[in-house]
């Protein structure tokens, strides 16, 4: 569970540039202002994501079970947060009605923060 957290916090912490770029640079002139911020929105949460992921994952061991939840629930959090944002933001250039995301946005925003309470009751019954 450290490596792929590792590996996710990486991956997720390149695609962030990557997205980020190609928003600033391709989207800018194809999407309106309001869809660009919300993509822009989805690129930082997911490179805050990242920088959460490394973290925890060169401090955690992963020995128990809400080790390992701290990691997932922001791992699958970010997925569904972010790349429902992505693709809400691109729907009208993609020509789909994608508007079915909508609810899975807050979904993946509620794990993320069920991720970060687990890990401030883990400091807090550990005393690290």
């Amino acid at each position: 569970m450290k490596t792929l957290t590792l590996i996710f916090g990486a991956v997720y912490g390149m695609l962030s540039v990557i997205l980020g770029a190609f928003g600033a640079h391709a989207l800018k002139k194809i999407l309106s202002v309001e869809r660009l911020e919300s993509f822009e929105t989805g690129v930082r949460y997911q490179m805050y994501a990242a920088f959460f992921l490394l973290i925890v994952g060169y401090i955690l061991k992963f020995e128990t079970t809400s080790e390992k939840w701290i990691s997932i629930l922001m791992i699958v959090g970010t997925i569904l947060f972010s790349f429902s944002i992505y693709f809400l933001s691109l729907q009208d250039y993609l020509g789909a009605n994608l508007k079915f995301l909508g609810p899975i946005t807050p979904l993946g925003g509620l794990m993320m923060i069920l991720s970060w309470a687990i890990l401030i009751l883990y400091f807090a019954k550990n005393r690290i």
